[in-house]
């Protein structure tokens, strides 16, 4: 997987860009912007060169390589999938050595016929991402000399499934209404753990997923706002002393949304009960909205180019923008069909034990992380303002 100094330096940019959103429901992938910086950075100079090295977190001579390696990981890893795209147009020369750290076969044409043109690009974005995403967060026009695009697709299914069904929130935003719900128990209780952050404590859920890759659910204080949470939870990737286990959580109510008790057992099996959401959210997001955020507020001033390293003619940023969609199911980071049973003892068990019950429920706005497990690199962030209405949950995958 990427070196930690990569982890550490894309991480830094999803903490960043979580700081600055608004509370409505959002996602990102800082994984798919952060590679196309590098290449920029690569080719630019002056202030620009150094703004874009600063929003990277690493300095501008490795950020070509380090960007290609990671697209290359990426790619590499099974339930991700990673496109890189050029296209110029015929009448802007490219510098050789730029292009030729780009992977074979990226490097396409654009004609100067917008129809023709939007239509290849958009057709690009859907084959990429599996038909999820259909078409460019951009539009080419006149003045479009050179577009670089990259698309990141991931899909995970659960190690365990939940099982669908219905669910009222008891307090908060979503207090009355009928939601879609998703349920599971397990005998592990580390999958939950409570965080002391800045941002006030913090419940974190992991749902561990196939081909090492996971996604975290973070729920904080009624209060906490998603630009308080999110960023507390990446820094929570890296400090994992931060974290008190379910096995240690004290009996009561010792984290949002958690309740922890000692219950009558047959076995003294200890057990965790799950409750959340099933959702999906989708979101735009317009680079240039936050120049200073992604190191482009030189490179987007036109009144002079920033990339002689790219090509001789000058060159400055006109657009920059992506679009997401995440969702979250019963089966995986997807939307899945599952059929469950709820099964009873038929008859009346002794209790000669004592086991510890852990409750957790996401049943008002949350957080949430995909990462990769081992590297814990983040690939997706995003927060949950609007779950699924039960009426019209699809489990089809």
């Amino acid at each position: 997987m990427a070196s930690h100094d990569t982890v550490r330096a894309v991480n830094g940019l999803t903490a960043r860009w979580a700081a600055a959103l608004p509370e409505d429901g959002t996602v990102l992938a800082p994984a798919g912007v952060w590679p196309l910086l590098g290449l920029l950075a690569d080719g630019a100079a002056g202030p620009a060169r150094r703004e874009l090295s600063d929003a990277l977190g690493i300095p501008a001579q490795d950020a070509a390589p380090t960007a290609q390696n990671l697209l290359s990981v990426l790619g590499a890893t099974r339930g991700l999938s990673t496109a890189l795209g050029l296209w110029t147009r015929d009448t802007l020369p490219v510098e050789p050595a730029w292009r030729d750290r780009l992977p074979t076969g990226v490097h396409g044409r654009l004609t100067g016929d917008l129809a023709d043109d939007r239509s290849r690009l958009d057709s690009w974005a859907a084959e990429r991402t599996q038909g999820q995403i259909d078409g460019m967060p951009i539009a080419v026009n006149g003045e479009t000399l050179l577009v670089l695009a990259s698309a990141l697709t991931l899909r995970t299914d659960w190690i365990r499934p939940f099982t669908p069904g219905g669910m009222e929130a008891e307090t908060g935003p979503w207090y009355g209404r009928t939601l879609a719900g998703l349920h599971r128990t397990t005998s592990l209780l580390n999958r939950v753990g409570v965080a002391d952050t800045t941002a006030g404590p913090l419940t974190e859920l992991q749902v561990v997923g196939t081909h090492g890759v996971d996604v975290h659910l973070y729920l904080g204080t009624p209060e906490a706002t998603p630009g308080q949470v999110l960023p507390s939870a990446v820094g929570v990737l890296h400090n994992r002393r931060a974290v008190v286990p379910g096995d240690r959580l004290p009996l009561g109510t010792p984290g949002p949304g958690l309740s922890v008790t000692h219950v009558p057992s047959v076995d003294g099996e200890p057990a965790l009960h799950v409750s959340t959401v099933p959702f999906t959210v989708e979101a735009r997001h317009d680079l240039l909205d936050r120049p200073d955020l992604f190191g482009l507020r030189t490179a987007a001033d036109a009144s002079q180019g920033h990339f002689p390293g790219i090509s001789a003619a000058p060159l400055a940023v006109q657009a920059a923008a992506q679009v997401m969609t995440a969702t979250f199911g019963a089966r995986g980071f997807r939307s899945a069909a599952v059929t469950a049973f709820d099964m009873e003892a038929g008859g009346i068990p002794r209790h000669p034990y004592r086991a510890r019950e852990i409750s957790v429920c996401f049943d008002r706005p949350f957080g949430f992380l995909a990462l990769h497990r081992t590297s814990r690199l983040v690939l997706n962030a995003g927060w949950v303002t609007a779950p699924d209405p039960f009426e019209e949950t699809s489990w089809d995958d």
